[in-house]
Parts: C-alpha cells; structure tokens; sequence
C-alpha cells in the first residue's frame, strides 16, 4: 500500500517561527530594514507573542509591514485535558489549515517537558501506537513545532493568574520528540526545530534537554549522530526476534534487528552517547523470560538503557498490556545481567496522553 500523501503548510507570507535569527536578519534586510529590527522581532516571538501589534517597540509603520509580508505559526487550543492522577496535561491544537495534532505537558522533579509532534498522524503503522491508526496527513514544519512549545507556555502562564508565581510552573525546559509521527520521517523540519530552540536567543533549551525517538530508520541514526552529537536518542525496540517485531512494527522488514543494532552500536561508538531503547511489553507477545534472556544477548555491553513500558492500551489494536508486577520481574532479569533499566512512570494515563496513546478523537 502506497503512503498518503503528505501535504505541507502552505502560507501567504514567510513563516516567522521557521527561521533562524540570521534568517530573520536576511528577511528584514530584504524588506529595508536594519538587522537589530530582526533581533527585536525575534525577541517578541520567543516570549510567545503571536501579533505585530503588540510588539511596542517596534513603530506602527513596520508592524504593518511586517503584517503584509510575514506570518506567525499560532494554533489554537480546541481541547485541554488535565490527568487527575498526575497533573499531565493533554493539548489539541489546530493549525490554520484545520489540521490537529496533540502534545503533552508532564511535570517531573527536574522541571517541565513537552512531549512534541512532529506529523499530524504517522505511516509507520505500529500495531501498537494509535497514533497511526489514521495515517500521516502531513509533515510539520519547525516552526510549528516550535509554536507548540509557545502555545503551551502561553497557556500555562495563564496559571499566574490563579495563584502561581514561578517561572518553573510553565518555563519549558526539556524536550521529547516522541508524540504524534516519527521524527526521522521528517527529518529536515526536525533538525531545524532543534537548533531553533537550542538557540540561545530564543528557548535556549540544551541539547542535552532534548530526546528523539526513532522506530529504527537505520540510515538516519548514523545521521543523527553526525547532526546532533549531544541530542539524546530513543530507539523503539520492543522485540527480540525478526518475527516477534516485525508482527508489532512493519519497520523492521525493511531495516531487521540485526541492522538496528548495528547502526545502534556505530551511533554509541561515534558519539560516546547513551541510546534509550524503548521497550513496549505485549502480554503474550514479548513479555516471556525468554525474551528478557535474548534481549540481554542483543544489548550486552552496549552504552545504553532500556526503558520497560508496559503497554497503554489502545482500543481496537488487539493486544493487551501487563502488569506492572510483571515488568518489575521482566527489569529484574535484566538487572541482574547487568543492564541498566527503569520501568516507566505511567504519566496521562486517564487522559490517553501516555506513551503509544496519542491519536486524535475530535
């Protein structure tokens, strides 16, 4: 089956939140005007404002100017649901062309992260993850992924109002490509997100802040690791056979486990970086001793982590998850053989914003 098509945003002016400070500088030149003007506009644009009009300090002869040539990426919040159990807040935003896609904003200790899109939908077709049920519709571009960071921070300063005094209460500070879509599936609008908001004009949000997650398109790791040497990677295992991950992700036909690794390993060797494997437990699926003995075999001395997840489960997928008891016991295998492993903290269960629960229902 062919993959959908993907569309792109298409705009009437140049997308302000897709460029760089220099690109901004360049467009503002274009237009007759002096580089620090581009400076002031970036400033505005990385405090979330999303009209000209309130950028006082520029005159109202340029805010019109800049009104008739740029554009700003602002989608709206159409749905917000907030997660009983833990404070984790579920976002729907709506771009101008319609299109929805959901992020997710999770407290933890060290401070706030947003779990971010990088497609509205996905191809990858993981049996799993419902954020492929539909398909991919499109591509985002960076600047909206870069909006859903400011849309969200937008939203929760609104919170100062009802009693909250601290910037830590809605400063994003780490970053997770890991909501709706595959990055390496659009991986140009992802490289460029990255080094917007590293960019220390702007979010200033450290490379080390910031995690990837891939299913394993394995000529792409190599390239992550040439691009972005201090970007944490998370690789989506969550099989220890051909047949076991193949029957879950239509991905490893065409790049095996074998080949992963591999491409796993060059990654580790040529970055001295720690690789996140992800590891979804599947009751009956993955979930045996025997599986927790062959993975311990593909990893062993591997720089690397694995993250047990034991699945969220998703309505008409046909599998089922397990129990926390059994991922305790499946981590302790793996422990004791000398791997370093967690079993995940299940964040927006209730809301379906954990981990493979993404999927739009509006």
């Amino acid at each position: 089956m062919l993959p959908p098509k993907i569309i792109e945003q298409r705009h009437n002016g140049m997308e302000l939140l897709n460029l760089s400070l220099t690109e901004l500088e360049e467009a503002a030149k274009a237009l007759g005007e002096p580089k620090y003007r581009a400076r002031q506009l970036f400033d505005w644009l990385y405090k979330g404002v999303t009209d000209f009009d309130d950028m006082k300090n520029l005159p109202a002869s340029l805010r019109e100017k800049f009104k008739e040539n740029f554009e700003i990426s602002s989608p709206v919040i159409t749905k917000e649901q907030v997660s009983k159990e833990d404070g984790t807040r579920k976002f729907l935003l709506e771009y101008s062309d319609g299109i929805a896609i959901e992020t997710v904003f999770m407290k933890y200790k060290y401070g706030n992260t947003l779990c971010v899109s990088s497609q509205a939908g996905c191809r990858m077709g993981c049996k799993f993850c419902a954020s492929t049920v539909n398909g991919l519709s499109r591509n985002l571009t960076s600047g909206e992924m870069v909006a859903e960071i400011l849309t969200v921070e937008n939203r929760m300063r609104e919170d100062l109002n009802n009693g909250s005094r601290s910037e830590k209460d809605w400063r994003i500070g780490h970053v997770v490509g890991m909501g709706t879509g595959e990055p390496f599936d659009n991986y140009e609008n992802v490289s460029k997100f990255i080094n917007l908001i590293h960019d220390p004009n702007g979010l200033n949000i450290s490379m080390r802040n910031i995690t990837v997650s891939t299913c394993g398109l394995v000529p792409l790791i190599d390239r992550f690791g040439d691009d972005f040497p201090q970007v944490n990677l998370a690789i989506s295992l969550h099989g220890t056979t051909d047949e076991i991950r193949s029957s879950m992700m239509p991905i490893n036909n065409r790049y095996p486990i074998k080949e992963l690794i591999e491409a796993a390993k060059t990654y580790t060797e040529k970055t001295n970086r720690r690789i996140t494997f992800e590891y979804t437990m599947v009751n009956g699926v993955n979930d045996s001793d025997e599986d927790a003995i062959r993975l311990i075999k593909l990893l062993r001395g591997m720089l690397c982590h694995v993250n047990i997840i034991p699945l969220n489960n998703v309505e008409g997928s046909g599998f089922d998850t397990v129990s926390r008891k059994r991922a305790g016991e499946f981590a302790e295998i793996l422990e004791k053989a000398g791997l370093p492993v967690t079993v995940r903290r299940e964040l927006g269960r209730d809301i379906d914003a954990a981990c493979g629960q993404l999927r739009l229902k509006s």
